[in-house]
Formats: C-alpha cells, structure tokens, sequence
C-alpha cells in the first residue's frame, strides 16, 4: 500500500511537461515555417531581392566562393538579418502568449543567429552545411534539406526550393520539384495518360521528348520532339537520354485474361523488363557534379503493386517491376519516384472511373511536392496499404540485399 502511494502520478505535473512539449514543438514548427515564408518573400518582393541577391551573388555553381567580400555581404544582408528577424518576432510571439515552451523556438532562432555571427565575424564557411563547395555525392533527401536539395534553389531554379532545414513549407507551396526548363523524356506518349501528361509538362515550362512505338498517333506541337523506339532496342536511345533530365516510364501492356506462356512473356517483357533496361541506361547517364541534383526517373508501377486489376499478369508484371524499383532505390543513383495509379479511361483499360487528365495533374501537384511515392486514385485502401508494404519491402530489402562494389 505505502509502495502504490509513494508511486502516486503527479498529474499537475505530467500535464505541465506535455504542454511545454506540446508548445515546444509548435515553436520550432513556427520558426521553420516563418524562416522559409521569409526566404520565399526574398523572390517575390523586389526590396527584400535587394539584399536576399547577394546571397545568390556569393557562390559559383561548384559553389565556392565568388569572393571572400561577397561571402561576407551574403552573411551580413541575408542570414543575420534573416536569424535576427525570426528572432525578434519569435521572442515577441513567446512574450504576447506567455507559454515557456514557446522559448524553445526562440532558442533555436538563436542558433542560426550564432552561426551566421560566427561566420560573419571570423569568416569561415565551416558551419555553413547547405553550401559547402565541392561536386555534388549525395540525392536530394526528402526528410530535409541537404546540399544537393539546397544547390537547387541557386543553380536549377531560384523561384523553388526555398525551405532551409526541412522542406514542409516546399511541400506546402508546391516548390519543392521545378520541372520548368528541364528536359522530360516520356515513354507510352501515344497512350491517353501520356498525352495528358505531356500536356500538363507543357504547361510548367518543360521541354518534353516524346518516345513512343506508334509515333504517327501524336500530333506535332510547340516544345514537343517526337521520338521513335522499338521494345528491345531501348540501348539505342542512351545518346538521346544523355540530355534528359527526367525519365518518365509509362509504357505498358495489358493482356487481361489471357495465360499462355506467349502473354506471360509479352506482359513482362513490356512491363517489368524493357523499364528495367530503360532505367539502367538512363542511370549510366547520371554523371558529372551535379547530375544527381537534376536527374530523376519516373516509373508508372500502377495500384496494381497493391491491390487487383483484374488481369493477373498485369498484376504480377507490375508487382514484380515494383519491387525492383524499391531495391534500385536503395542505390540512390538518382531519384526514383514511383507512380502508383488507380483506374483511368485508356486503351489498357477502357473501364475506368477517373480521367487521363486528372491522373496527370494529381502526379505533378503531387511530384512538386517532392513525394517520391505519388499516389493518384479513387480507392482510399490504397493509401493505407501502400505505405505499409512499401516499407515493410524496402527494409527487407535493406536488410537483406547489398550493393556491389566497384573499383
């Protein structure tokens, strides 16, 4: 009994820890928000371009250091003005609500105040993570920001990519993929989704390379280079890729409920294995300092990873494309993002409920929010399974399988 008392809850205290915590995080939440707003308003608002410039003005592509003078003007107009402005208003939002855990954004504000300071004052560029010079190892990460994802912002387009830690507010206002002026090469362009998705590239300033079997059946058009290839000869358009900065794989094949042993070769040879040859080739072009920043594959894997389509071997060509994907993924060769698609009116399946035009505009709003995993459809288990299996895939594969080194 005296044991059960002395074990007694504090619940005062408990309920004191938990909104501390509760504002704590708000706060931090708050500050990133409020940092990247501002960063964001630096491009929009032609007085505050004026200092936010030099900042751009600092760094060559490699960036390294136009000169030490720049450097210093780009810490001194842009990041302590910056720090010293979330400061101030963070400290006057904890004062006016009188939370405690709200000092813990005015804190962390501080330590961006500290670093710009030092950098400032002693004129090193150690603690300057985002723009350390040198070529470029590492993918644009999708939890935060690192170098590769920030040298975007100066070098692919400066009116994207605004976010300085995490990218939520990229996400939020749609910056956080630019595919204006960028070279988008897509396969099955005949086909319903890819003539919509060609419109929708067109629309955000694209220059879109159509490759497609049947090139007779797409009409000529303003930003648009019409490709021929043939199923198994996909060796030939590597030349062609060199210059392309994203890949999209959308061809396919649907044999319904045919088995013979010709539909199973034919649904993989299409499905799984010319995607698969189509993604080796392209990777072997990601070369150079900052390929990994500005090359991207795009597959179409389809509901079908997760759910039926009513055609087995779609299903299981699918499936199994899928699940290469998700292994070839853990090379972080570039980004891969997966197009998992519910059922949309096409030559493959005339039965669907949603249109060609909306499935295309859902993977760009979706894309420009740098998800990786975009799912556009009607059937809400999707977006419950999906994840689950994804991850519960891709650690298997993390535990289980390893990349081969190379001399």
């Amino acid at each position: 009994m005296r044991l059960a008392e002395s074990l007694t809850i504090d619940w005062v205290l408990v309920n004191t820890c938990v909104q501390f915590a509760a504002w704590g995080l708000f706060s931090l939440l708050l500050a990133e928000i409020l940092r990247d707003s501002y960063h964001a308003l630096c491009h929009q608002v032609t007085w505050l371009a004026k200092w936010h410039n030099k900042h751009h003005a600092a760094y060559r592509r490699d960036l390294s250091l136009v000169s030490q003078k720049a450097y210093l003007d780009s810490q001194l107009y842009h990041d302590i003005l910056e720090s010293s402005l979330l400061v101030v208003i963070l400290t006057a939002v904890a004062l006016l609500a009188q939370q405690w855990g709200l000092w813990l954004g005015v804190v962390y504000a501080v330590t961006f105040l500290y670093g710009a300071s030092g950098r400032y004052f002693q004129g090193t560029i150690d603690t300057d993570y985002n723009h350390l010079p040198g070529a470029l190892e590492t993918i644009p990460s999708v939890w935060f920001v690192n170098r590769t994802y920030h040298w975007r912002h100066h070098f692919d387009d400066v009116n994207a990519y605004y976010s300085g830690v995490f990218p939520l507010v990229d996400k939020i206002l749609g910056t956080g993929l630019s595919v204006k002026g960028k070279t988008v090469a897509l396969t099955g362009a005949s086909g319903a989704l890819g003539q919509a998705l060609v419109a929708q590239l067109l629309k955000h300033n694209a220059t879109v390379v159509a490759l497609s079997t049947n090139p007779d059946k797409i009409q000529p058009q303003a930003g648009v280079k019409v490709l021929a290839w043939e199923l198994g000869n996909e060796a030939e358009l590597q030349a062609r890729l060199e210059k392309v900065d994203i890949l999209i794989i959308n061809h396919g094949v649907n044999v319904y409920s045919d088995r013979t042993s010709a539909a199973i070769q034919n649904s993989y040879e299409v499905n799984t294995f010319s995607a698969l040859r189509l993604i080796d080739i392209f990777s072997a072009t990601v070369t150079g300092p900052f390929a990994k920043a500005t090359k991207e594959i795009w597959v179409n894997t389809s509901e079908a990873e997760v759910s039926p389509a009513f055609s087995p071997l779609y299903e299981l060509s699918k499936r199994a494309l899928g699940d290469i994907i998700t292994l070839k993924q853990l090379d972080r060769v570039c980004v891969i993002r997966k197009l998992i698609l519910g059922p949309f009116k096409s030559q493959l399946n005339p039965y669907g409920v949603m249109s060609a035009t909306q499935v295309a505009r859902g993977i760009l709003f979706l894309a420009k929010r740098d998800f990786r995993n975009i799912i556009v459809t009607v059937n809400p288990l999707t977006y419950v399974l999906f994840p689950i299996k994804e991850f519960t895939t891709w650690l298997y594969y993390r535990i289980f399988s390893k990349a081969l080194k190379t001399d």
